[in-house]
């Protein structure tokens, strides 16, 4: 197990559990693992902003995890799954208690068999559609310019160009609050529009997509097709994705463009010119300049267009 910086102890009997549980878990879990501690989370998001979490393990295995999960849970220390940081706004007070993440290499493989793909939970989505691509594998080209990994995107039913995630899922691997490991058919597992609820208890482990049979060529083609419309219409800087999900009367982005408000600027948050509903950090925005845009974009929306403004980014911490 390995560790990084010093752990500054708290007042206050969670305070006290969080120490405990980082110094347990530095004596238990393997090498293949790695404890971080008052990990900055501008560090971890695509949006660059949020405050300090706790904890923050890198888990090495499956067994690795598991042991973390249960030993936060007896010591009530509250935990989190991070994917790639894409999708979530963290406040500027930062995550108390342990977050967990599955970057390292177990939980970022990718494994081709025919036309499926066994990928880690931590796997790039961007590296899963160049595999699928590399094998002449087509469906999954929507998932290139998707800034997340596996994990993140079964938890969101993340999806671009009228695809989603689940239209390719075959079969989940996943662990319990308890530590249990299951498996399902994605048949099984009710899901919506960025929405699985499956993952707001369970952790993602792994999934087998199904790709359809083409040429390297073809699907190249039309990866590129995509990814230069993508980058077209989306802004280039610090951003955590679409900030809202889209109303039934019309897309987010052309609402924000309809009142008015692309440009707007609060600290270094800024409504982005490119894309109404993309939220970018200019450099040195806080959690709370994209948080008072965001307020600021959904009472504009009610107040002159009476539509009520559902965010899709996720917005978690203090």
């Amino acid at each position: 197990m390995n560790t990084s910086t010093t752990f500054e102890r708290q007042t206050g009997s969670v305070a006290r559990s969080v120490d405990d549980l980082a110094e347990w878990l530095a004596r238990h879990l393997s090498p293949s693992s790695h404890l971080r501690l008052r990990e900055p989370m501008s560090r971890r998001t695509t949006l660059r902003v949020g405050g300090e979490a706790d904890l923050l393990l890198e888990a090495g295995t499956e067994a690795d995890l598991a042991e973390a999960v249960r030993a936060a849970r007896s010591r009530g220390v509250p935990w989190m799954v991070l994917g790639r940081g894409s999708n979530l706004l963290v406040r500027d007070g930062g995550i108390r208690g342990l977050v967990l993440t599955l970057n390292q290499p177990y939980f970022s493989r990718i494994e081709v068999h025919g036309v499926r793909l066994h990928c880690g939970a931590g796997a790039r989505l961007k590296d899963l559609s160049a595999e699928a691509r590399r094998c002449g594998l087509g469906g999954l080209e929507f998932l290139g310019g998707i800034p997340g990994s596996v994990g993140g995107a079964m938890r969101m039913n993340a999806g671009a160009w009228n695809a989603a995630v689940f239209d390719r899922l075959d079969r989940l691997r996943f662990m319990s609050a308890e530590g249990e490991v299951q498996e399902l058919p994605a048949a099984q597992v009710p899901f919506s529009y960025r929405r699985c609820d499956l993952f707001r208890n369970h952790i993602a482990l792994a999934a087998d997509f199904v790709g359809e049979p083409s040429t390297p060529s073809e699907v190249e083609a039309r990866a590129r097709d995509l990814n230069e419309r993508r980058w077209k219409s989306q802004p280039a800087a610090p951003s955590a994705g679409c900030i809202f999900k889209n109303p039934a009367a019309l897309p987010a982005g052309r609402l924000v463009d309809e009142l008015g408000l692309k440009g707007t600027r609060i600290g270094g948050a800024v409504v982005s010119d490119v894309h109404g509903n993309f939220i970018v950090n200019e450099g040195g925005a806080t959690a709370a300049d994209v948080l008072a845009l965001i307020e600021l974009i959904r009472t504009r929306a009610r107040e002159v267009r009476g539509i009520e403004l559902e965010t899709e980014v996720e917005i978690i911490g203090e």
